[in-house]
């Protein structure tokens, strides 16, 4: 679901401070996704000498103290490569922890560029096509951006079906010609056997549209039908990836940092992070607020969505504090 998000710009005056209280600097940098008449996308090759060298990354810079992200945006690609820019909306925000410092990286769309761009600081360039950007190297930092571009910003979780169970699949439906095209079966408790028929019913809906569909916590359906698995929690410290369904997209839900790290060991294409707020499926228990998913977001590179709560109006926060998108039960599913 396309919902083009408007995040609002970080004012100069609003730049962290140098160092944190554990004393680890605090480096932020501005990035553009500068694309070609063809609609492939620049990449520029670390150099040398430079922390990751090696790694491949989207071209930007250090924005200086006092300097707005759209003058430091502006004045780095013009640095490194030699165009004159014009800032477009902003794609994601993405904290991420290094051993020696934290870092945020804040990622513009590039309206508008004149030029001829070439590595100024004798680093390569590459004009990569969308689908293939997942291809290249990067720094941990970088990743993240990659899911934003090429994945969905909503990822719709069934909830329980009523005593009707076509009202259950005409919603769904409902849901996927809105544009949901990403979607989470899950039906904790329900008669197997009545679950499975709604589960081959769903598949086909949604494959007829071309959305992604996973299965919560089961591998044995995820494996009869051929479709991504979801993983509880609960699941993660006993899972290995071998004695998972291959071929497929595997996700995982996620509360902790442990959980987190476990997810990542899995290889995991992406990750459900909350409780962000309190929501009707978890109407009492902690929540994390932005500003805890942010600082959990830091320790890792997975995609990841943001869930408790939450409808696509939270989609702007969700970028700024480092998620691809949005995930959620009622706030996705069309109402009744």
């Amino acid at each position: 679901m396309a919902h083009a998000p408007v995040l609002t710009p970080v004012p100069a005056q609003s730049a962290a401070p140098d160092r944190d209280h554990l004393g680890l600097r605090h480096v932020e940098v501005v990035a553009g996704v500068i694309r070609d008449a063809r609609g492939r996308i620049l990449l520029a090759r670390r150099t040398e000498g430079r922390d990751l060298a090696g790694l491949w990354e989207f071209p930007g810079g250090k924005r200086e103290p006092g300097e707005s992200a759209e003058a430091a945006l502006v004045r780095e690609l013009h640095e490194e490569l030699g165009i004159d820019v014009e800032p477009g909306d902003p794609l994601i925000a993405v904290p991420q922890a290094y051993p020696d410092k934290r870092l945020t990286l804040d990622v513009r769309e590039i309206r508008a560029w004149r030029g001829t761009a070439r590595g100024r600081e004798g680093q390569a360039l590459m004009w990569v096509p969308l689908d293939k950007l997942a291809r290249y190297s990067m720094p941990p930092a970088d990743r993240p951006v990659v899911a934003a571009l090429q994945q969905p910003d909503a990822y719709l979780v069934t909830p329980m079906p009523g005593a009707d169970d076509a009202a259950w699949l005409d919603a769904l439906s409902s849901a996927l010609a809105g544009g949901i095209r990403r979607v989470q079966l899950r039906a904790p408790g329900l008669d197997a056997a009545r679950w499975r028929r709604l589960v081959e019913q769903a598949v086909a809906r949604c494959r007829a549209v071309g959305a992604q569909v996973l299965v919560n916590g089961d591998a044995s359906l995820a494996g009869e039908f051929g479709i991504g698995l979801h993983l509880r929690a609960s699941q993660l410290a006993g899972a290995t990836r071998d004695a998972l369904p291959r071929d497929v997209a595997l996700a995982a839900s996620c509360h902790t940092a442990d959980e987190l790290q476990l997810a990542e060991a899995l290889a995991c294409d992406f990750v459900v992070l909350g409780t962000v707020r309190p929501s009707a499926s978890h109407p009492g228990g902690a929540t994390l607020g932005w500003g805890g998913f942010a600082a959990l977001r830091e320790g890792v590179s997975l995609p990841l969505y943001a869930i408790g709560g939450l409808t696509p109006a939270d989609l702007p926060a969700a970028r700024r504090a480092g998620a691809q998108g949005v995930a959620a039960i009622t706030g996705l599913w069309p109402a009744r």
